[in-house]
């Protein structure tokens, strides 16, 4: 007898529930705006069903109930409300799909193929108790952190715009990415980027600064102090190390105004932060005239002035080698 799991019971497990009302009963039990609920649903990131489609449980109608209820009271407009559901909704898919690889990962390297899954699942859903508690407190935990972050930055101004602050933007490339596609299997390759992330996000985290997203073979941080961002930019580029035998990593580092949106970032700072990554040779950093001003009297680190490239959409770039500044007679 087949022991593999049923997705229908998997999900009843986790939603505390079956699912029991068409799309019109759970609007109606929420006492929602059909048109608001189905923004909401499609702003989570779900596909649109049809009325007759038993999909929704009773948490379900709770949480539209509660979405609502924001509206109602005038918390948060129409617009803020869809806004906040694609937020949580894009934020928690790629959360469940990173968690989710985690358990297949620990199932397939015990041997056990698809039927592993279920015992796991059955201790998954005996640990939700916790795992919930232990996300609240990290979502409060980084909600503090990204408001003291903000209301830093808006004491140092912008220029008048929302969301609009200096920052200093760095990218991180993994220079053996084409190498290494070339020589692994699928399995290890993942293993190399997975190794790259972890890696590099404890630097940042480590150093003052912020992970904004990971690109496979590229990571793109934030942080607000020219040496802080410096120093983490070097440490990358000496910090990760794969069997290749070239230097890994290259860092480019640029500082000015940036957009900050959706948890992302944009502007030409991070566009110029880019091109100096593509312009640095593997194992070096490359910085901004800009930060390179502010670095020039840092202890510890030296700056050079490079042959200036010309960057499409940019114009002329004036960029500058960051290194570590050692004193004669000591070693790197």
């Amino acid at each position: 007898m087949s022991s593999r799991p049923d997705p229908k019971v998997i999900e009843t497990a986790l939603l505390g529930g079956e699912a029991v009302y068409t799309r019109e009963q759970a609007i109606e039990l929420a006492g929602s705006d059909p048109e608001l609920a189905g923004r909401i649903w499609r702003a989570l990131g779900f596909p649109t069903q049809s009325d007759d489609t038993v999909i929704f449980t009773e948490s379900d109608v709770e949480a539209l109930r509660l979405a609502t209820g924001l509206l109602d009271e005038d918390v948060l407009d129409e617009e803020a409300v869809v806004r906040f559901a694609r937020a949580m909704g894009q934020t928690m898919a790629r959360l469940a799909d990173w968690q989710t690889s985690i358990l297949s990962t620990l199932v397939f390297r015990e041997g056990k193929g698809a039927e592993g899954a279920v015992p796991l699942m059955n201790q998954v859903k005996e640990l939700l108790p916790e795992v919930e508690r232990l996300l609240l407190h990290i979502w409060r935990r980084q909600l503090a952190a990204s408001t003291a972050r903000t209301l830093a930055v808006m004491s140092n101004g912008g220029d008048g715009v929302p969301n609009y602050y200096p920052l200093i933007v760095g990218f991180a490339d993994l220079v053996s990415f084409t190498t290494l596609s070339r020589e692994l299997d699928e399995v290890e390759l993942a293993q190399v980027v997975e190794g790259f992330e972890a890696t590099a996000a404890d630097i940042v985290a480590s150093g003052g600064g912020r992970v904004v997203k990971t690109l496979g073979d590229e990571v793109l941080y934030v942080a607000d102090d020219p040496v802080k961002a410096a120093d983490i930019a070097l440490r990358l580029a000496s910090g990760v190390k794969t069997h290749v035998e070239v230097p890994d990593v290259r860092v480019g580092l640029s500082s000015g105004p940036v957009l900050t949106l959706h948890g992302d970032v944009f502007g030409t700072t991070v566009n110029r932060s880019s091109r100096l990554t593509s312009f640095a040779r593997p194992g070096t950093v490359l910085i901004d005239e800009d930060l390179a001003r502010s670095l020039e009297d840092a202890e510890g680190l030296q700056v050079v002035r490079v042959r200036a490239r010309h960057a499409h959409g940019l114009g002329l770039i004036q960029p500058y080698a960051l290194r570590r500044n050692f004193e004669p007679g000591t070693t790197a």
